[in-house]
């Protein structure tokens, strides 16, 4: 099998609403032999990906993919369930797929779900591979295949945080772009548009995050405002760390003012020797030191976001039984990092111990009077870990007061979204009353804890943020045109933004004439490409933008945004020049150009010339409202269209007249000197205008001062 090509569709296209991986593949003489004739190929396929049963395929039931297979089907098909199954196990949930045939034989087109392009692509290409071992019986190593794609998960794929958020918004409707290789994602479009970056919003404060970063500064601004936090101060040798731990009272915790992540943290120092060493080792990990008071109790993680606690996660301490026979480090293996739940992706809440590479843990054994080479008597526990293991939820256990302290705590320092490290007995007491108290605040929190425990259900944090960032009534969106066709597209785009202008709005453009923000151009390249579209959507300058598209742009890139207000199609000709996509018949044609009326909102409408029998009958894909533009008035599907409530536009006596049912409204004189065509894109235009409510006037004067 060849691939003659492979494609990533970033936007709604040919296949479905998601961006898409899609590969035309020669399957050649493979085309003679389906699978029910390849003798082993059922049996090794299903050895290999025993979770292809789950694929439902045309069948509609589980186990529908193999029947499939069982009955015969064709590699083109087989590869596409591959690529999903094979996203699936690297962590990319996948469910979308299609394979057709196309006019030339032994050619297929398929399309597979792809969150990620690279890993799409990898997917893809890995699928050919294992169905061509399979049909070969020549083995295949699916564990190696699968490791690959998680590797390039790891490094090309959005953070597990940042994802959360972004599938909130998708929740939400609300859309996202990428707009770095990292985690800078923005949510929304245009003015309407908000940013995040993994935990750290554009409402979350350079100051605060500065203030969060330092830890007696926090203290201090928390103990003002009646929060309870740990006694300390900063000290600057180790001596003075030891002065400071005696006036304090022991035990007292040790750590850098600066520190992250548990970093340099020494906790329940109870001797000068002890002190000495850990503000050595606190030294090594920030620009300050501080001692304070070691607060009894568990570390405890709290979620805020928008003043109000989301989630919240317990640690526990790591410890070990000896046997009298193997040494602290065999036992951390068995013991500890044996759990299930502890590993290096994603889907392990707790990370793997390593002894010999944390100084914390080292430290903590040497005041046991041990290193990992000893062997504890058997029954003795060992402390190995006093933090860092926060994957426990309790978040329906916190006590309002903790809950309205930690709000407390994150408004005081100026942070939208924190992690408030609380160390106390039980959470589900106020702290007061047990001596707990709140010890830090985090910027940028890591919400993976919440959304993947080790114990209790996750939590929809991710939810929590995109609630925080639109309240109830906001979309992130702002409008959006789309215009396809084949003739006349660049003018109609103009048009309408020109009149949408006129109405006040500050409108972005681009088309075949380039890019223009308002009436100013930015960019005298093709505007339809998806690159050049993405540039008006990120842009917070516009509150509406309009977009040409041609069918050959949606079959090689899918349109730029996921849903639109209002979708134009001129006219369903052009069949020709689709060729060489494998676009030969003319319903060919219109499951391309319906794209753009299947991405119509609820709230919007399908602009569709009525002197197209095609685009009419398109009418019925739209989940909005219909508005039909033709020049002849007297057209049987304007008629029928008017008779049902619909929205109608055309010209008579040189005027453009606006009609719903019986009713009809005289516009604006159609500009004289128009060919059919261009007369025709005019009415789309103020169709265009009429949905979003212009008035007459306005676009009668925009009409006369438009300069094409």
């Amino acid at each position: 099998m060849t691939f003659l090509r492979v494609n990533y569709l970033r936007g709604p296209n040919l296949w479905t609403y998601r961006p898409v991986v899609e590969a035309w593949v020669d399957i050649g003489e493979l085309e003679d032999f389906p699978s029910n004739t390849l003798p082993g190929f059922y049996e090794r396929l299903t050895a290999w990906l025993p979770g292809l049963i789950e694929h439902r395929c045309g069948v509609g039931e589980r186990g529908g993919f193999l029947l499939r297979l069982r009955e015969g089907t064709w590699p083109a098909h087989i590869m596409e369930h591959v690529a999903i199954e094979l996203q699936n196990l690297a962590g990319l949930q996948a469910g979308f797929g299609k394979a057709r045939s196309t006019p030339t034989r032994g050619v297929y087109k398929l399309a597979v779900r792809a969150r990620n392009e690279q890993v799409g692509r990898a997917a893809v290409e890995a699928s050919r591979q294992l169905v061509m071992a399979a049909i070969n019986d020549t083995g295949y190593d699916v564990a190696a295949a699968v490791a690959t794609l998680r590797g390039l998960v790891d490094d090309h794929h959005l953070g597990p945080s940042t994802a959360c958020i972004v599938d909130g918004a998708t929740e939400r409707r609300i859309p996202h772009i990428r707009l770095t290789e990292g985690n800078l994602v923005q949510l929304g479009h245009g003015r309407a548009q908000r940013r995040i970056w993994t935990a750290e919003t554009d409402q979350t404060s350079a100051i605060a995050e500065g203030i969060s970063s330092d830890k007696d500064l926090t203290k201090r601004i928390l103990a003002s405002v009646g929060v309870p936090v740990p006694e300390g101060e900063i000290v600057e040798t180790a001596e003075a760390a030891w002065e400071a731990a005696e006036d304090i009272g022991l035990p007292v915790v040790v750590k850098p003012t600066d520190g992250n992540h548990g970093r340099g943290v020494s906790m329940d120092l109870k001797t000068r020797e002890d002190v000495l060493a850990a503000f050595e080792f606190a030294a090594r990990h920030g620009s300050e030191v501080m001692v304070e008071r070691c607060i009894p109790g568990n570390e405890h993680r709290l979620l805020v976001v928008g003043g109000r606690v989301v989630a919240a996660a317990r640690g526990e301490t790591a410890w070990v039984t000896g046997d009298g026979k193997a040494d602290v480090r065999a036992l951390v293996e068995a013991q500890i990092n044996a759990d299930p739940r502890r590993g290096t992706t994603e889907d392990h809440p707790l990370n793997y111990l390593r002894i010999d590479e944390d100084t914390a843990i080292l430290n903590d054994l040497a005041r046991q009077g041990l290193t990992p080479d000893s062997i504890p008597a058997d029954g003795r526990r060992v402390l190995i870990q006093r933090n860092g293991n926060v994957a426990i939820d309790c978040t329906d256990a916190v006590h309002p007061d903790v809950a309205a302290l930690v709000g407390l705590a994150a408004r005081a320092v100026g942070l939208d979204i924190a992690g408030i490290d609380v160390v106390a007995e039980d959470i589900g007491k106020p702290l007061e009353a047990q001596g707990g108290a709140v010890v830090e605040v985090n910027a940028g929190p890591g919400l993976l804890m919440h959304l993947k425990p080790a114990n209790g259900p996750g939590r929809p944090v991710g939810r929590a943020i995109v609630d925080h960032l639109f309240p109830d009534g906001e979309s992130g969106r702002i409008p959006l045109v789309g215009v396809t066709g084949s003739r006349g597209t660049t003018r109609v785009a103009r048009l309408a933004a020109a009149l949408l202008g006129m109405a006040g709005r500050h409108v972005g453009l681009a088309n075949r004439d380039g890019l223009f923000l308002e009436r100013r151009r930015i960019d005298a390249g093709d505007g339809t490409r998806w690159e050049a579209g993405q540039r008006l959507l990120i842009n917070r300058s516009i509150d509406c933008a309009v977009f040409e598209h041609s069918a050959e742009r949606i079959l090689d890139e899918g349109l730029v945004y996921d849903r639109c207000a209002v979708g134009v199609v001129t006219d369903s000709e052009g069949l020709a020049m689709l060729a060489p996509w494998h676009i030969a018949e003319p319903e060919h044609l219109y499951n391309v150009l319906r794209t753009q009326v299947d991405v119509v909102q609820d709230d919007g409408a399908a602009v569709l010339h009525a002197a197209d029998p095609q685009l009419v009958e398109m009418a019925g894909l739209c989940d909005g409202a219909v508005i039909l533009y033709a020049l002849d008035g007297t057209l049987p599907a304007l008629a029928e269209h008017r008779a049902g409530g619909g929205r109608a536009l055309f010209a008579r006596d040189g005027q453009i007249v606006l009609a719903r049912g019986e009713v009809e409204q005289w516009i604006a004189p159609l500009p004289a000197g128009l060919d059919a065509v261009d007369a025709a894109g005019t009415l789309a235009a103020v169709a265009v205008a009429v949905h979003f409510g212009a008035v007459v006037e306005m676009i009668a004067a925009g009409l006369e001062a438009y300069n094409d």
